[in-house]
């Protein structure tokens, strides 16, 4: 089976409109998925860490550790034609990257439910 190609959300309407999907909060991150119903496969998936969960070191350590977990298990464990966005939370950055990505199976489990 071919792994469905993901892109990225670039704006904010997306990020609100992904708001009001489905979530599965876990240790690390909320995971909100939302299917856009417009017959296109592609995987969008957004990324958003606040200033509550530490600086700009940490935030960007965050993201760079979200970018690559969504590379690894998004294009095999995510819905096709669906917005996936995570949102960081304050201990996620220091859960072990093997963590991290258990909670993300889970959590898309959880969300094909």
């Amino acid at each position: 089976m071919n792994p469905t190609p993901v892109a990225r959300l670039t704006q904010r309407k997306d990020y609100l409109a992904a708001n009001a999907g489905k979530r599965a909060p876990m240790p690390g991150f909320v995971l909100i998925v939302r299917a856009r119903d417009d017959a296109d496969p592609l995987m969008r998936v957004g990324i958003t860490v606040s200033k509550k969960v530490g600086n700009a070191v940490i935030r960007n350590r965050m993201k760079r550790r979200f970018r690559v977990l969504a590379r690894e298990v998004l294009p095999e464990a995510g819905l096709p034609g669906a917005d996936h966005v995570l949102i960081g939370r304050a201990g996620g950055v220091e859960r072990p990257f093997d963590d991290l990505k258990a909670e993300l199976v889970k959590a898309l489990g959880k969300i094909k439910r």
